[in-house]
């Protein structure tokens, strides 16, 4: 597998944290680098979760809505008193059914991935709206914000969870059985179909799995806060399908690595801050990541054409 792609955008790393170091020092304090890390723990773990859907040829644009509702879910739960362990693994299982469905519905039902969970991103916001009244859910018991840690000590856990889940996934698509299902799937799925991997399984676990970590994103960043919002989530899609993508994950699927995504979370969710830094107005922020984001559709489009080579036809002899 080419890690071309990967190799760039950590050039392109480098190179803005060179122009940092040299124009900027400042962006990286420690205060701030946490912040960040903080700011980009659930779009990066939920960018885990999609890479593989998109492996497989699919795509889910209802991690958003999700996020909202196990974010509430986990909230609630956490007000009647149950304890912290119990409330995490609710929020999980709520996304994991959540994206469940959207599997079972393209796995199954065999709906367009886009058509099935544009459908359930609007049914479960406006659903959660007329549930919640728009209302934020607030008086959270002490042991839910930060998990019960000290503010200090939070980041090193998270950093922790968020590294095991990345290693994990990646050794898992690499080494296991599983793993290689997912890139067979995304690859062909009717050539997999035929050498007897149950691909619709396979579609259904990858939305399952992308749900349970969408549920695991929105607990670790509701703990953050004393208060979570009804809508939360919102354009944390596109967030996350653009760090998959520039991180080199072809969107027709059978292609890309969790290493390109964590990369593609780093470089554009350091764009903004750094921005601030560098006292360029905040609004060039869109532009650069739309335009990072069209270079890599560009390259995966070059990429795929089709190499045409001139075949010499042999003349035919005139007739005696």
């Amino acid at each position: 597998m080419s890690h071309r792609r990967e190799a760039s955008v950590a050039a392109a790393i480098v190179a803005l944290g060179l122009v940092l170091a040299l124009a900027a020092p400042g962006f990286f304090a420690r205060d701030n680098l946490s912040d960040l890390f903080l700011a980009n723990l659930p779009v990066l773990i939920v960018a885990l979760g999609m890479t593989l859907i998109i492996l497989t040829g699919e795509i889910d644009i209802s991690v958003g809505s999700v996020f909202a509702i196990a974010g509430v879910v986990a909230g609630l739960l956490a007000k009647t008193g149950l304890p912290m362990p119990f409330v995490a693994v609710s929020a999980c299982l709520v996304g994991a059914a959540l994206g469940g469905l959207n599997g079972a519905l393209v796995a199954y039902v065999r709906i367009p991935s886009i058509v099935v969970s544009l459908a359930t991103m609007v049914a479960l916001r406006d659903g959660l709206r007329w549930a919640t009244d728009g209302a934020w859910i607030q008086d959270l018991p002490a042991n839910f914000q930060w998990l019960g840690l000290t503010q200090a000590a939070y980041p090193f856990v998270a950093l922790g969870t968020a590294a095991t889940l990345t290693v994990t996934l990646a050794w898992s698509l690499r080494h296991l059985a599983a793993g290689r299902a997912v890139y067979a799937t995304g690859s062909n799925r009717e050539a997999a179909r035929l050498a007897g991997l149950h691909t619709a399984v396979v579609t259904l676990a990858v939305f399952a799995l992308a749900g349970g970590l969408t549920g695991l994103a929105a607990l670790l960043n509701s703990v953050r806060f004393n208060q979570i919002p009804s809508n939360a989530g919102l354009g944390l899609e596109l967030k996350v399908i653009a760090a998959v993508v520039v991180g080199g994950t072809a969107i027709s699927g059978g292609r890309g690595s969790l290493g390109g995504t964590v990369l593609g979370v780093m470089l554009l969710g350091a764009i903004g801050p750094a921005l601030t830094f560098l006292g360029v107005s905040a609004y060039w922020e869109r532009a650069i990541q739309g335009a990072i984001i069209l270079a890599a559709v560009a390259f995966d489009a070059l990429r795929e054409r089709p190499v045409t080579h001139a075949v010499a036809l042999p003349l035919a002899r005139p007739a005696h």
